[in-house]
This record gives structure tokens, C-alpha cells and sequence, in this order.
């Protein structure tokens, strides 16, 4: 479970940023205020945490909306212009003779 939840924590924060922080900042107003029984922070606390989970989903609605079709982006064309070059061969001659 420790390794689950960091990952899954910088998961959720790397997609929505704004909205995860929020949602932070409300859910540690709600733990502070029921600790410390400051019904009025617990409170402020869950209002937060509703308008991040609203924000968020409303920005998942809108971006499964907005999704258009990826097109393929090729840098070098399917076909070289040139002619193909051709193969490379060693000549097998024999080696002046020394001395002469």
C-alpha cells in the first residue's frame, strides 16, 4: 500500500495540478478542523473538497469532449527521392610486390 500511494498521488497530481491542490488543501482542512474539533474549518474544509472534485470532473467532461483524432506526424517522407545506393564491395587485388 506505501508504494501504491505516492505513485498514484503523482499520477493524479501530474494530470490536473490546480485541482489537486485544492483538493489537498480542502482535505487538510477537514482533518485539522475534526481534530480539533473546529466544526467551522471541518466545514470549510468539505466545501473545498466538493468544488476541487466538481472542478475536476468538469474538466475531465470537457477534455473527453475536446479530444480530436491524432494525426500521425511523419519528419522524412515514406519514399526516398534518390536512387538507392549501391552495395560496397572490397577489390581483392594482390599487393605490389616490394622492390620493384
Amino acid at each position: 500500500m506505501n508504494v501504491v500511494w505516492p505513485r498514484f498521488l503523482k499520477l493524479a497530481y501530474r494530470k490536473e495540478p490546480i485541482s489537486s491542490f485544492i483538493l489537498i488543501a480542502g482535505a487538510v482542512d477537514v482533518a485539522i478542523g475534526g481534530l480539533d474539533s473546529s466544526w467551522s474549518l471541518a466545514t470549510v474544509g468539505i466545501g473545498t473538497v466538493g468544488v476541487a472534485v466538481m472542478l475536476r470532473w468538469w474538466l475531465m467532461q470537457r477534455s473527453r469532449t475536446q479530444l480530436p483524432e491524432p494525426v500521425s506526424q511523419r519528419y522524412l517522407p515514406a519514399q526516398s527521392s534518390r536512387p538507392q545506393m549501391p552495395m560496397l564491395t572490397v577489390a581483392k587485388q594482390k599487393p605490389p610486390r616490394p622492390g620493384r
